[in-house]
């Protein structure tokens, strides 16, 4: 940490409020630029999310990142950010800093050692573009005349430009508050409705009680819901279901609707049924669909959804229900267990190129405040990366 901060004197250039992936690299990025940045956290520890982010190795971005990985009620407001701020731009920074990474799988990269080693780099950089940054400080109230003046519990702060980097409502217990919305608000921004994403999904009492005792089984399926389709694992649990595939999907599912799961991608379950003088009953089906299910779940589903006849219709229909399961959720998990929030400061409001409110000269959002949420594997740390670069480079360009 750099700098010592003081309520006189001349104002700082920049003040970013939020010090996640967004804010830091915004305060790098504009710091770079010659800008005087202040980044202020409410928090004790900067990176908070980013420490627990990947079970603790950080997925940092993924090679494959488009907006097409993103949703957003202007799908293309992504691009321009993305374009100039790339995942090869982060992996260069993250190799400069020599920090050891692996690709998982679908171009996920991660941290061979810890998430501290990319909060560590970024700290690095934010001292050598002298950045101030300041924890443990609450922003109780911001005005905008000339300037932007922050009046916190450490004092008066103010400058020309204010970044508002906070996040979402996902994980409360990591400090996670609605100051962004409420300072767009403030300013006469439009929001979009704001709801849990990337979260595990809650099953409805039938189905709590149909598929008790499942809890930790797993397997591969195709879940589907709206516009979204993903091919990952499925994980039960003792509220519902969750697992890459259901996290995935419930950015896009909507409460009232059906979630469509196809149990056995690419898979006949009932060939051996069908095959010339075999058996057709009970037990040679438990067999049969024990070849394609964890044998929990096969036994379960087979008590469930029995053939209703063993001639071919019957099993036509037996095998269509495995790769058709309706499931009506109750709801999710809620934001104490989604990884992001989707929904947030309308983008419609913002320049994509610079991230800079339409309406207020100086206000700029970024990262998971605004409305663009990524799927799940590093995509939205790319959006945290490509945001901030966006807006501390416009930062650093202004005069």
């Amino acid at each position: 940490m750099s700098g010592n901060p003081a309520s006189a004197g001349p104002p700082y250039d920049v003040l970013i409020v939020g010090a996640g992936a967004a804010g830091l690299f915004c305060a790098i990025e504009a710091g770079r630029g010659g800008r005087r940045v202040l980044l202020l956290d409410h928090a004790g520890r900067i990176g908070k999310k980013i420490l627990i982010s990947g079970g603790g190795r950080c997925n940092f971005t993924n090679l494959h990142t488009t907006a097409g990985h993103f949703l957003s009620a202007n799908p293309h407001f992504a691009k321009s950010a993305l374009a100039r701020y790339t995942p090869a731009d982060f992996l260069a920074l993250v190799e400069q800093h020599q920090i050891p990474w692996h690709e998982k799988r679908l171009g996920q990269l991660f941290c061979d050692r810890s998430a501290s080693d990319i909060v560590t780099m970024l700290e690095q950089e934010c001292a050598a573009a002298g950045v101030t940054i300041l924890p443990n400080t609450h922003v109780r109230e911001v005005a905008h005349g000339d300037d932007f003046r922050l009046e916190t519990d450490r004092g008066l702060f103010s400058g020309r430009s204010l970044v508002i980097a906070t996040g979402g409502l996902s994980i409360a217990k990591m400090g996670a508050t609605s100051f962004g919305y409420q300072i767009a608000q403030q300013f006469g921004l439009a929001i979009r409705p704001c709801r849990p994403a990337l979260v595990p999904l809650t099953f409805a009492p039938e189905d709590l009680t149909r598929f008790a005792g499942l809890p930790g089984v797993s397997t591969e399926v195709i879940a589907s819901a709206g516009p979204g389709r993903f091919r990952e694992k499925l994980l039960f649990t003792h509220r519902g279901l969750s697992g890459p595939a259901v996290l995935q999907i419930s950015s896009y599912w909507q409460p009232g609707e059906a979630v469509v799961i196809d149990l056995a991608p690419d898979q006949l379950w009932t060939g051996k049924l069908r095959a010339q003088a075999a058996q057709r009953d009970l037990l040679s089906a438990r067999s049969a669909i024990r070849g394609v299910l964890p044998h929990r779940l096969a036994d379960r589903w087979l008590d469930l959804h029995p053939p209703s006849a063993w001639t071919n219709q019957g099993l036509d229909e037996a095998e269509s229900a495995l790769h058709h399961w309706t499931v009506h959720p109750s709801g999710t998990e809620g934001y104490e267990k989604a990884e992001v929030t989707a929904g947030g400061v309308d983008t419609g409001e913002l320049s994509a190129r610079t991230m800079e409110s339409r309406k207020v000269p100086g206000l700029y959002f970024i990262g998971e405040v605004v409305d663009v949420t990524g799927h799940l594997g590093g995509f939205n740390f790319q959006w945290a990366w490509a945001s901030g670069a966006a807006a501390g480079r416009a930062l650093a360009e202004a005069h």
